[in-house]
């Protein structure tokens, strides 16, 4: 039997991909199919999770074994093991840094075409995203924050009276001064 799968992206709606997988292939050969077709680097980590209906997050399939004692790896999740019902959502996650994934929905399936080679990509449509992005997601979260430089003095109080309540001195001499009692005891 072959699976059909349907790859989008959030940051273009242009980018569209298609695959056929045999349902004996695992997440690992999607995995390559993926990395091969969008020409990302191998040695990147990434991770498929199934997804609700809503795109959250659920179960996990690593790229290997990472020792957590969950043995949820691409090589040994077979399709026609986790793709249980049609429009299965899955996401590939590619980009950890930033949690940026390609998302996955299974769209049926057929029978196998004598002479084709499987996997294949079926359909494709616009430029991927790009694998890396550095700061993407700093630059959308807190791009309203203002950072200034003042060099108030008065501000150095205002935080003293903030956190110690303005008890620091005090705190502080006798502090130093039970230090020194007691390096005077050592010598005795």
């Amino acid at each position: 039997m072959v699976y059909k799968f349907v790859v989008l992206s959030d940051e273009d709606e242009s980018f569209v991909r298609e695959f056929e997988f045999l349902d004996s292939h695992t997440l690992m050969d999607f995995h390559n199919m993926i990395q091969e077709e969008l020409e990302f680097d191998k040695s990147q980590m990434a991770s498929f999770y199934l997804a609700t209906d809503n795109w959250e997050k659920e179960e996990e399939f690593t790229l290997f074994d990472m020792g957590a004692g969950s043995s949820n790896t691409m090589e040994v999740a077979v399709l026609e093991e986790i793709i249980f019902r049609k429009n299965q959502k899955l996401l590939y996650v590619f980009d950890f840094f930033n949690d940026r994934a390609l998302f996955v929905e299974y769209t049926g399936e057929s029978n196998e075409i004598e002479g084709r080679d499987y996997p294949v990509c079926t359909n494709s449509k616009g430029v991927p995203p790009k694998q890396v992005v550095f700061g993407a997601s700093s630059r959308k979260l807190y791009n309203n924050i203002i950072v200034t430089d003042d060099d108030d003095e008065d501000d150095e109080s205002d935080v003293d009276d903030l956190f110690l309540n303005g008890d620091d001195e005090d705190t502080l001499d006798s502090f130093g001064k039970d230090e020194a009692l007691l390096d005077e005891e050592d010598e005795e």
